[in-house]
């Protein structure tokens, strides 16, 4: 990767992400698949259909070069599609992608790819749905249908045809998914996906439910349909008047159905589909003329026919009145949509006063275009309703000092937050109404401004963090969330804000920045780029790293002092790294999480070899990263390790670590060897909470967690004990507890018994921090119970003891001891 050097404020500041040039041998991946660097997961998968199958070897017999050719077209695909290897291709070129399986050479025939792949990627109806922007869209308050299918399983693709009509019959009342799990594996285990096809009902407010009837159409309509809580109302002269006037107070219209002897009524599952369609905005009725001819005679009507009555319209006015011919669902949803009122029209004098100073409020601007988008988006008012936010419109055409102003140049949404019309966030991300409202919702409760110059953070008074961006660069908007999720923890000790270099481009030249997202911390006189995952958590960690480091930054004098001098006791683990590499630049976030991780066992440093070239040889680093660990203990201070692992993620250089150490017998261990007598009246009988690790000696993941378990149990030290037992040796103590595999966790909270049940509580999962995360949940959800049931018997204590209820699932560690 060519990069540019800093100068004035950022000059030793090295940008990645997102890089505009690239090395001339590395092969550009955006290019290899004709596709934009802007392009969502779903143009990249169907411009990678299209190009397997003309390249495919089977399609290309007779060329020598077709395999090789193919095998770039498919690593370019398998990168492009994954967010994590995306952002690292972005960041850092092919170089950032060193450490990543390249797949062995392998692909799938052509007829898979003909018939099998992306089902589902052609369907304008169903809405393809990844681990971007799931949450965002089942949260949004739309109902949604989910099909979680994977691309080899029969059974999805005899569902597909049916699953296509389905979504046609549903638009615009259901919101019609598709999750690809062989794309999205880590969403489809999170949401506890194990079979396919599998169908859920998504809505906010409620738990997703399962669809486990027949697959045919009426079947999936009859159940999606019992969740459009929509009411069709029968009016009659008891109720007409007074549901009509109720209605155009609150600002709503009607949509009313005559059924008369001649003509054609509406069926009452379009009328149905329709009240889910109009929901918040029009009422839907149907009237009987054959018993209230009387009322459908003062309507003037005659035959059966449909009439919209627009919300603030009188029914003395019958010109107000639409009268609709058609009988299509959606021709009648689209002729309602543009008769609704528009939305409220803002102007510069509307913005000075209080409106938007004291409420808050989304803004459509435009320049003076109307789409069917623009109708949609009338919707926005009754979604929005229940999170207090208003919905308006500027037309910058006739308003442009107004977008002039806020450096509006192009149709955008904004949210303002009711602190003033310069506190403001723009929306960038897709122009649909679910991610709109969940923008929205989320933008309101976060702390995250859009930046000008006018408010640019250059006084150094209050420590910022800020984006600088560019819309159009895919990891820039999936940073844009997580921000907002930062903001809201932070919120009193560091502001947020973004900037888009697309237009204050000569603001971000001021501060160097040619590649994107770029995200710099302010704090004063200090200046620090952020370097880790786009992630809350990753963003929370980086800013307690410069608070509280972890990481020691060494020159050789350091390095002697503290490694080569390092007291008996002190284990040290040391990077050796260029700045220029790209595999060290992937690294540093990864180095700086393990050093928390093994925090209080482990002092964890960084040398720079480029800046201590000569120090580096002299130490006989090769090669970067070299990665080395010092023991304790050891007669001879230049004794080390070093690690030769595949994978450079914090868990694998933690576990690779600590099992090293035990492994050496360097590092005292947290953990106790449990017999069955231990365990009888220790665990069992004792009064201290106990968290146990049921493993085999010759079981291989038993190994892998030993490691892992070491770090749970200095992790909980002092709240709970921790404990392993031998099920090879102590054989009929792992049978009574009930242990039928390796490894396995319990824990044995004390419940102020003298007995507890001897199979504890299972946790399922191998992960120290998901772990030691379930026990102190337990802990605090058992501590109120425990202060304020000491007076009951111990027989009631057990009886009413509340139940553990989570769950976590974690891969095991990388870790064999050998």
């Amino acid at each position: 990767m060519q990069r540019e050097m800093g100068r004035m404020l950022l000059g030793s500041l090295i940008v990645f992400s997102c890089l505009v040039a690239s090395v001339s041998s590395d092969e550009d991946y955006y290019k290899l698949l004709k596709v934009s660097r802007e392009a969502t997961t779903r143009e990249i998968r169907q411009a990678f259909k299209k190009l397997a199958l003309i390249m495919h070897p089977d399609k290309n017999p007779h060329d020598e070069t077709a395999h090789d050719k193919f095998l770039k077209v498919t690593r370019a695909y398998e990168v492009l599609k994954d967010d994590d290897l995306r952002k690292k291709y972005d960041k850092y070129g092919e170089k950032g992608l060193q450490d990543e399986q390249q797949g062995g050479g392998r692909y799938e025939s052509w007829n898979y790819y003909r018939n099998e792949f992306g089902i589902y990627d052609d369907d304008l109806e169903i809405v393809t749905l990844d681990r971007g922007d799931f949450d965002a869209a089942v949260n949004s308050g739309e109902l949604w249908f989910v099909n979680f299918y994977f691309p080899r399983c029969h059974h999805c693709h005899e569902l597909a045809p049916t699953w296509r009509e389905f979504a046609k019959e549903m638009d615009g009342v259901i919101r019609i998914g598709a999750v690809n799990c062989g794309d999205n594996n880590r969403l489809c285990r999170s949401k506890g996906i194990n079979s396919y096809p599998s169908l859920y009902i998504y809505k906010a407010g409620m738990n997703p439910e399962k669809y486990f009837g027949d697959r045919a159409k009426e079947s999936l309509t009859k159940f999606g349909m019992q969740f459009v809580k929509s009411r069709v109302t029968e009016l009659w002269q008891g109720n007409v008047f007074t549901e009509i006037e109720a209605a155009f107070s609150s600002g709503v219209g009607w949509l009313i159905t005559f059924c008369a002897d001649s003509g054609d009524c509406l069926e009452s599952q379009t009328r149905q589909k329709l009240a889910g369609m109009l929901e918040g905005l029009v009422n839907v009725g149907w009237m009987d003329c054959s018993t209230q001819a009387e009322l459908c005679d003062s309507f003037e009507v005659t035959t059966s026919t449909t009439a919209f009555f627009p919300p603030g319209s009188s029914l003395k006015n019958k010109g107000s009145v639409l009268f609709l011919q058609s009988l299509d669902t959606r021709e009648i949803y689209g002729e309602v949509m543009q008769h609704l009122p528009d939305l409220e029209a803002l102007t510069k004098e509307t913005f000075q006063v209080h409106k938007l100073a004291h409420h808050r409020w989304l803004v459509s601007f435009s320049f003076g275009q109307k789409t069917m988008a623009s109708h949609e988006y009338k919707k926005l008012k009754a979604l929005l309703k229940a999170a207090h936010i208003q919905v308006g419109k500027v037309d910058c055409l006739t308003d442009s000092e107004l977008c002039v102003s806020f450096y509006i140049q192009k149709p955008c949404i904004a949210v303002f937050k009711g602190l003033g019309i310069h506190d403001f966030e723009i929306h960038h991300g897709k122009d649909v109404l679910y991610n709109i409202i969940a923008f929205a919702k989320e933008s309101v409760s976060a702390h995250v401004t859009t930046l000008r110059p006018e408010n640019f953070p250059s006084d150094g008074k209050e420590p910022w963090l800020v984006d600088f961006f560019a819309p159009w660069c895919p990891p820039c908007r999936a940073l844009l969330p997580e921000l907002r999720k930062a903001s809201i923890q932070l919120f009193g000790q560091m502001k947020f804000g973004t900037l888009d270099c697309t237009v204050h481009e000569r603001l971000c030249s001021m501060y160097n920045i040619h590649a994107y997202p770029t995200t710099v911390i302010f704090n004063k006189s200090s200046i620090h780029e952020y370097e880790g995952h786009h992630s809350a958590d990753g963003i929370l960690e980086f800013i307690q790293d410069l608070v509280d480091p972890t990481v020691v930054t060494m020159d050789p004098d350091s390095f002697a002092e503290l490694v080569k001098r390092r007291k008996h006791s002190e284990t040290w683990m040391v990077d050796f790294y260029a700045p220029w590499c790209g595999p060290c630049q992937a690294l540093l976030p990864e180095w700086r999480r393990m050093a928390r991780a093994v925090n209080g066992m482990i002092k964890v440093g960084t040398v720079d070899c480029q800046k201590h070239h000569s120090f580096c040889q002299g130490e006989s680093v090769r090669a970067y990263p070299e990665i080395r660990l010092y023991p304790q203990n050891a007669n001879r201070r230049d004794i080390y390790q070093s690690y030769n692992g595949w994978h450079r993620d914090a868990h694998s250089l933690k576990v690779w670590a600590v099992g090293v150490c035990l492994c050496l017998s360097t590092l005292p261990r947290a953990s106790v060897d449990l017999t069955p007598d231990d365990f009888r009246n220790k665990v069992i009988g004792g009064k201290d909470h106990w968290v146990v690790d049921f493993y085999a000696p010759w079981c291989g993941p038993c190994q892998h967690f030993a490691p892992e378990f070491e770090v749970l149990a200095r992790m909980v030290k002092g709240s709970v004990r921790a404990g392993k037992v031998d099920c090879q040796a102590h054989y009929q103590t792992c049978q009574s507890a009930g242990i039928t595999a390796y490894p396995s966790v319990r824990f044995y909270p004390h419940l102020g018994t003298k007995k507890r049940d001897q199979g504890g509580e299972h946790v399922n999962s191998r992960d120290a921090n998901n772990i030691a995360d379930v026990l102190h949940q337990r802990l605090q959800q058992l501590s109120p119970w425990l202060q304020g049931k000491k007076h009951l018997k111990d027989d009631q204590l057990k009886q009413d003891a509340p139940e553990l209820n989570f769950e976590s699932h974690s891969k095991g560690s990388e870790y064999l001891c050998k």
